[in-house]
């Protein structure tokens, strides 16, 4: 395959600069509206041994000519431009494939980071061999790079046990549980949405581990059994501090995007077909990813029973909960991270964000 516009590198630069030991692999699509930000928040990072592939999904903004400028400016960023969208799954492992360092990481273009996050990742990796993959609390900013909730992480896949890590990513906070509210006796339903909380598969992830995993797929909510792959080779460590800022706002093409095949479309745009691709082929594909990824996973027998157990668990409860909705009542959580912490700024922890308002 050929890859148009890649941005031109001083060859002597290039020659001498050694493998960095961390590549950070950023796959964007008509991103032109926050991607400089993102692009800056990384290169101002305190860590900067690190390559950063950009590849632009075809866009038709002014995304190309951007890349391009940064390109320009800083010998550590490889552009590729894919000649046609090739939808966002195969544009994230294609970054990855390209890959040079011993460590990688997921960059989205509409996001920001702060300066020590990769340094403080980096370092926990280091300090404990047997952790996989290394991130930070998750605050939620606005189209105006204002914080509007700043989330404690919620699951605990720090665990050395992984039925545990593999339950918590399953249920979150989430699951029927016993009332202790005598005007609603019986079994209620708690969704306190652990998983959406914490955005795993941007943390820093050992290169060799998401190599032995499945590669990112294009079915409905692919992303976390990507994220339940790498739980179940090893646990995570999470810096407690927010230092990873995730963007939503209305216009994120997600949020424009309710239905299944259309969310899967933006993955794979083979998936549009219904003929091909019926929304409950795409549906069942994710169920069956869980049952894949403990499969293929490294556990004992006893692990692995443990986790198909879990698994038909969460199901059922699943199951429960569509086809008797009135039996079971919905209880009203307060998340414990919905207000601000004050200690939070963008503006204090992420390069490039010093002026913004």
């Amino acid at each position: 395959m050929m890859y148009q516009d890649e941005a031109p590198a001083d060859p002597v630069v290039m020659s001498e600069h050694r493998v960095p030991r961390l590549s950070i692999g950023l796959p964007v699509y008509n991103g032109e509206k926050y991607l400089g930000q993102s692009i800056e928040s990384l290169l101002g990072q305190t860590y900067e041994d690190f390559e950063l592939i950009i590849s632009d999904n075809a866009s038709t903004d002014g995304t190309a000519e951007i890349c391009q400028r940064y390109a320009r400016q800083d010998a550590r960023i490889r552009y590729r431009r894919q000649p046609r969208n090739i939808g966002l799954a195969p544009n994230h492992n294609y970054v990855f494939a390209q890959a040079r360092g011993e460590l990688f990481k997921w960059a989205a273009a509409d996001d920001l980071y702060g300066r020590d996050l990769l340094k403080l990742c980096v370092e926990a990796l280091d300090a404990h061999p047997e952790v996989v993959l290394a991130h930070a609390w998750e605050a939620a900013i606005d189209a105006d790079s204002r914080v509007y909730q700043s989330l404690e992480y919620p699951l605990a896949t720090g665990s050395a046990r992984a039925p545990e890590r593999f339950r918590s990513i399953l249920f979150g906070s989430s699951g029927l549980f016993e009332s202790t509210d005598p005007a609603v006796p019986g079994l209620v339903r708690v969704d306190n949405d652990g998983i959406l909380r914490s955005c795993d598969q941007y943390g820093v992830i050992r290169a060799d581990v998401l190599r032995r995993v499945a590669p990112l797929d294009s079915y409905h909510h692919s992303d976390r059994i990507i994220t339940v792959e790498l739980a179940l080779q090893g646990p995570f460590h999470i810096t407690p501090q927010w230092l990873y800022f995730r963007r939503d706002y209305p216009d994120r093409t997600y949020n424009q995007s309710p239905k299944v095949r259309e969310r899967c479309a933006i993955l794979d745009p083979a998936r549009a077909s219904a003929l091909r691709n019926p929304t409950a082929l795409l549906v069942a594909q994710y169920f069956y990813g869980y049952y894949a990824a403990i499969r293929r996973a490294p556990l004992s027998r006893a692990d692995r029973k443990a986790c198909y157990r879990e698994l038909a668990h969460w199901i059922a409860d699943r199951a429960a909960c569509q086809a008797f909705p009135r039996h079971f009542a919905r209880a009203e959580v307060k998340l414990t991270g919905d207000l601000v912490d004050p200690s939070v700024s963008v503006q204090a922890s992420v390069a490039g964000q010093e002026q913004a308002v």
